[in-house]
């Protein structure tokens, strides 16, 4: 299980997130790591409507990109797949540094196996099978 939550500022226009191609990267990212099967790769993202950043200058954006996943993996693997997904994110908003005020943020959680249920028959539909 690795699933990307992206919040981010609606000052910030489609053409500049690129979610779909976000999104393409993270998940082959992912993959690359070898310790998360593609059937629980998950990407979503949610604009925020309401919000403040700094002295408020509405030029100003944000983005935060949490990563969580499932227990069991090493602080290695963690760490690795940590510095990768933050690869793929800075530099697909790389470009937004040079022209405005950016709050860019990144955390990967490890979720507790405690009373965590879920039902998943994606590997059924998947064209690559692993």
């Amino acid at each position: 299980m690795a699933h990307f939550v992206l919040e981010y500022s609606d000052n910030i226009d489609n053409h500049t997130l690129a979610l779909e191609q976000l999104f393409i990267k993270l998940h082959s990212s992912a993959r690359e790591t070898g310790i998360f099967p593609l059937k629980g790769i998950r990407s979503r993202a949610f604009a925020c409507h309401d919000y403040r950043i700094a002295d408020g200058n509405p030029k100003h954006m944000f983005v935060h990109l949490s990563v969580l996943i499932g227990a069991g993996r090493s602080e290695e693997e963690k760490m690795r797949a940590a510095k990768a997904f933050f690869a793929v994110y800075e530099a697909h908003f790389a470009a937004c540094f040079e022209q405005r005020g950016v709050a860019m943020s990144f955390e990967l959680r490890e979720l507790e196996p405690v009373l965590k249920f879920n039902k998943n028959n994606i590997q059924d539909f998947l064209e690559e099978q692993t």
